[in-house]
């Protein structure tokens, strides 16, 4: 009804114009109509008065409208915000639960949080080298905002490849059975050795940065690399296995002697893969069975970390490892 009204009153307007218009160009050519109109001054004051009212309303209704349009707009941006709200309390509610299937991703990602809440935080890891685990959770570091109050401790637990091991190792080719690969285990050393003196690197510029401070430190047990797990307190627990195998031709050969025995022409090298590995994620806070389960599996670390050898610091061979 009001667009009819807006739109009778436009065709009005342009109806009463249109008249002046004709009216004033017939006077000025045609002596009778333009002697007729002469002194008529009321006349033409109220043509102009109508015109000028008509105008006036349409200026209203535009001001009008725009008024409008700026609280449409207004009450759109509170439903977006309203709705922004709501989405990301939905979010938190529908977080990770205590069994859930997580990444390494969300473990680095929770790991960061827990960090960026300042205070002192304990972040423990079970690894093959730490390469997963240990680079994200490095960059994570520097990234920080500064926080002299913060305070970091990363506990890396690996196997001790300074002994043999038979995974990985060695598939002779005689009879398909394992056997040491000593110049695989010296590469791993060095890898190890490259990341923790990366994270003692950290460390440093954490101090300089004014972001806090890091404690690091790297024990080795003497176990086969088959467990992933990781700690963020003794809250909160992943864990998962290195459920991949990979033969290939054993290109570590010659960093080390090899004893007696097949020679490494006679087998192919046996390694762990962990990338891309789902790992299970366990809280105390979800209840029964995450309370328990964080509680046996911190004890399960705790334990072979009592019982490992402390990694010396020293330089990797042939740089980081990374």
């Amino acid at each position: 009804m009001a667009a009819l009204r807006g739109r009778a009153e436009t065709t009005l307007t342009k109806g009463l114009l249109l008249a002046v218009f004709f009216v004033g160009l017939v006077a000025q050519f045609v002596k009778p109509v333009g002697d007729a109109l002469e002194g008529k001054t009321y006349i033409g004051g109220a043509l102009l008065s109508i015109v000028g009212y008509v105008l006036y309303a349409e200026v209203l209704r535009l001001n009008a409208a725009r008024d409008a349009d700026g609280e449409q707009t207004r009450q759109l941006h509170e439903a977006v915000r309203r709705l922004s709200g709501e989405v990301q309390e939905l979010t938190a509610r529908l977080g990770p639960q205590s069994g859930d299937a997580a990444t390494m991703d969300r473990l680095i990602e929770e790991c960061a949080q827990a960090v960026l809440r300042g205070g002192e935080t304990q972040l423990s890891g079970m690894c093959f080298t730490g390469e997963t685990f240990v680079e994200p959770l490095r960059r994570v570091l520097e990234d920080l905002p500064p926080d002299p109050s913060r305070s970091v401790s990363v506990r890396i637990l690996v196997p001790d490849f300074t002994r043999p091991t038979g995974v990985p190792g060695l598939v002779r080719a005689a009879d398909g059975k394992l056997t040491d690969a000593p110049g695989f285990r010296r590469h791993l050393t060095g890898k190890i050795a490259g990341y923790a003196q990366d994270l003692r690197t950290t460390r440093g510029r954490m101090l300089h940065k004014n972001q806090g401070t890091l404690s690091v430190e790297f024990r080795a047990v003497h176990i086969s690399p088959f467990l992933k797990l990781y700690a963020i307190g003794d809250d909160v627990v992943y864990e998962g296995i290195y459920d991949t195998l990979e033969v290939r031709p054993d290109a570590y050969v010659t960093s080390a002697p090899l004893p007696q025995g097949p020679g490494p022409e006679e087998g192919q090298l046996l390694d762990l893969i962990g990338r891309g590995s789902l790992l299970t994620r366990w809280s105390r806070y979800d209840g029964e069975p995450g309370g328990v389960l964080v509680d046996r599996r911190c004890g399960f670390f705790g334990t072979l970390w009592d019982a490992a050898r402390r990694l010396e610091p020293e330089a990797a061979p042939g740089g980081s490892g990374a």
